[in-house]
C-alpha cells in the first residue's frame, strides 16, 4: 500500500489526540487522577472509539482523558516527546504535530506560553534522537470563544520562532471563521502558514471562509468540499491542499459509509489530497492503516495510493530544498 521509495508523512496529527492511553493511566497513578477503569486495560475503551460516535463533539471528548492528567510541564513534556518516538515507529520521514496549548493547560491552569515552550523542546530533542523531521502546528481552539482564543495565540506566538503554522479546529459549526479574523490577521502577519479544520460539521461556505476570511492555504479534513463544484475548482486552480482523515471522518459520523468517503473524487478532480491520522491514539489506527482504508474500502488505484503519498509531500509546510531533501533521502 505504501511506496517506500517515497516519504511517509502525515501532516494532520495532533499530539493532544495522540496520548497513549498506557501513558495517561500511568500519569494518572503518579498523579493521583481518578480515571474509570481498575486498570489500563479497562480504562483504554473510554479514550479510544470503538466504532462511531454520534458526531464530532462526541468524538472530541474521548481526547478530554489524555490531557486530563497532564499535571506539570514534565507530563506536558512526556506526551510531546512519546509523538515523535510514536511516529518513527510507524515509519513516518515527517510528521506535522499540531496541539491545542490551552487545551492542554486548562485542567491544571499551566502557563500557556510555557506549555507551547516545553511542547516545542521534547519535539525538537525527540527528533533529533529518532531522526524524524518534524513541525509543530499551533492550534486555537474555537469552542472557548475568541477571547480564550486570544490568550492561546498570545502563547503561540511568545514562542513563534518554533511554531510553523496555525489551525483552527474544535466546534466548527457553532464556532464560525468570522469571529477569528483578527487572530489570523495576527498569525499571518507573524509569519506563519495558516491551515483550517472546515468542512467537516459544517458545509461548503465554512471551507470558503477559511479561505476568504482567515487564509488557509490548506484544509482540514473539508469533506463538504464536494458539495460545490467551484469551490472543488477553487482548491485545485489554487492548490489549496486538503488533509483527508478517512477513519476519523467516519468515527465523527461526518461520513455514514466509509465507502462514500470523498478522497477519490478530490483525486479525481485533481485537488491535492493527502492521508492522515488525525487522532491516532484516540481513533487507534496507524498511517498505513489508512493507506490500508484508501486501497480496500475506498477503492484506490495503485498509482492513486502514489499520487496520495506525494501529495502529502507537495502538502506540507517545507520549503522546496526540504521537500526534496526528504525525496532525496528515500532514494539513497
Amino acid at each position: 500500500m505504501i511506496d517506500n521509495s517515497l516519504p511517509l508523512v502525515d501532516i494532520h496529527r495532533h499530539l493532544d489526540g495522540n496520548i497513549n492511553p498506557a501513558t495517561i493511566w500511568d500519569l494518572a497513578q503518579q498523579h493521583n487522577i481518578e480515571l474509570p477503569g481498575n486498570n489500563v486495560d479497562e480504562f483504554t475503551p473510554h479514550a479510544q472509539i470503538q466504532d462511531q460516535t454520534s458526531d464530532l463533539l462526541a468524538f472530541l471528548q474521548k481526547l478530554d482523558y489524555g490531557v486530563s492528567v497532564l499535571a506539570d510541564l514534565d507530563a506536558v513534556y512526556r506526551v510531546a516527546y512519546e509523538n515523535v518516538k510514536d511516529a518513527k515507529q510507524q515509519g513516518l520521514d515527517y510528521t506535522e504535530l499540531r496541539f491545542s496549548p490551552y487545551y492542554m493547560a486548562e485542567a491544571f491552569k499551566l502557563n500557556i506560553a510555557e506549555v507551547v515552550n516545553v511542547v516545542a523542546d521534547a519535539v525538537a530533542t525527540a527528533s533529533k534522537e529518532f531522526n524524524v523531521k518534524t513541525n509543530l502546528i499551533g492550534i486555537l481552539s474555537r469552542t472557548y470563544g475568541a477571547e480564550i482564543c486570544k490568550q492561546e495565540l498570545e502563547g503561540i506566538l511568545a514562542h513563534k520562532d518554533k511554531i510553523t503554522a496555525l489551525d483552527l479546529a474544535g466546534d466548527e459549526l457553532h464556532y464560525p471563521a468570522d469571529m477569528f479574523i483578527e487572530h489570523f490577521k495576527q498569525a499571518r502577519d507573524a509569519g506563519f502558514k495558516i491551515t483550517v479544520h472546515a468542512g467537516e460539521a459544517a458545509g461548503p461556505e465554512s471551507i470558503w471562509n477559511a479561505i476568504n476570511l482567515l487564509g488557509a492555504t490548506r484544509i482540514g479534513h473539508g469533506v463538504a468540499a464536494t458539495q460545490d463544484i467551484k469551490l472543488m475548482d477553487y482548491l485545485r486552480d489554487n492548490k489549496i491542499a486538503i488533509e483527508s482523515c478517512p477513519t476519523s471522518n467516519y468515527q465523527t459520523a461526518t461520513v455514514q459509509d466509509l465507502t462514500k468517503h470523498p478522497l477519490k473524487t478530490f483525486l479525481d478532480h485533481g485537488v491535492i489530497a493527502c492521508l492522515n491520522t488525525d487522532d491516532p491514539a484516540v481513533s487507534n489506527i496507524t498511517l498505513e492503516h489508512e493507506y490500508k482504508v484508501a486501497a480496500n474500502t475506498l477503492g484506490l488505484t495503485k498509482s492513486e495510493l502514489i499520487q496520495v503519498q506525494k501529495n502529502g509531500v507537495k502538502a506540507a509546510f517545507l520549503t522546496e530544498q526540504e521537500k526534496q531533501a526528504l525525496m532525496d533521502i528515500k532514494k539513497r
